[in-house]
C-alpha cells in the first residue's frame, strides 16, 4: 500500500518537473474571463485519477478561481506537484489562465460564473488574491476545518463563503484510498451548483 501511494507521488511529481515546452494552452482563445468565475479542469496525472476516482460524480479533478490582477486576469489554486522551480513547496498560486490550462495538465475544461452577483463574486476574488499573498501552502491533510493551509476547493468555498455565498454548504465526503483516509469537498459539489452557470465548456 505505501509502495503504492510512493510510485504515485514519484510519477506525478516526474510528470509536474516536465518542462513547459511542446505544452499548448486548451483555453479558447475568445473565452472572455471575469473576477470570480470558477475553472475546472480534467488533468492527465496520477493525482487527477486519484481525485476522479474519488469523485464519480464529477467530470473535473481541479479548479481555481479566476482574479483581476491589476487588470490582467489570473488565476488562483490551491495545487500539489506543479513546482515553478526548483524547491518550490506545494501552496496557493497565482498563474495566467493559459498556464492553468496548459495540455500537460488538463485535457478538458470548464468555465462557470456565479449568476447575476458581480459584486459578490468580485468579493471572492479579492479574497484569493490575500490568501495567495499571504503565502498558503497545500493541504496536504485536506482539513477545511482549518484555513491556514488549503486545498483547491476548501479555497473555493472559504472565499465564497467569506463573501457571503458558501458554496458546498455542509456536504463533506469520506474518501477511502489506498493509505488516506479524508473528509473533504470535491470538485462535483462546487461545479453542480445552481449558483453557478455555465460559461464554456472545452
Amino acid at each position: 500500500m505505501k509502495n503504492f501511494m510512493l510510485t504515485i507521488i514519484m510519477t506525478t511529481a516526474l510528470l509536474a518537473s516536465c518542462t513547459e515546452t511542446g505544452f499548448v494552452s486548451i483555453l479558447p482563445k475568445d473565452c472572455r474571463l471575469k473576477a470570480g468565475d470558477l475553472v475546472f479542469r480534467r488533468g492527465n496525472g496520477l493525482t487527477s485519477h486519484a481525485v476522479l476516482m474519488a469523485d464519480r460524480n464529477g467530470n473535473y479533478s481541479h479548479v481555481g478561481i479566476v482574479v483581476d490582477s491589476c487588470g490582467t486576469m489570473m488565476v488562483v489554486h490551491a495545487v500539489p506537484d506543479e513546482p515553478d522551480f526548483k524547491g518550490d513547496v506545494d501552496r496557493v498560486k497565482m498563474e495566467t489562465p493559459e498556464k492553468f490550462f496548459l495540455s500537460i495538465n488538463a485535457k478538458t475544461g470548464e468555465v462557470k460564473r456565479l449568476r447575476g452577483d458581480t459584486a459578490t463574486a468580485a468579493r471572492a476574488a479579492r479574497h484569493a488574491v490575500e490568501i495567495y499573498r499571504r503565502g498558503t501552502l497545500f493541504d496536504h491533510e485536506y482539513d477545511d476545518s482549518d484555513t491556514t493551509r488549503m486545498y483547491c476547493c476548501e479555497l473555493i468555498e472559504h472565499v465564497y463563503r467569506t463573501a457571503g455565498l458558501p458554496i458546498a454548504g455542509s456536504k463533506r465526503h469520506d474518501i477511502r484510498l489506498p493509505g488516506l483516509k479524508l473528509r473533504c469537498i470535491l470538485p462535483s459539489d462546487l461545479c453542480k451548483s445552481e449558483k453557478f452557470e455555465r460559461i464554456i465548456y472545452f
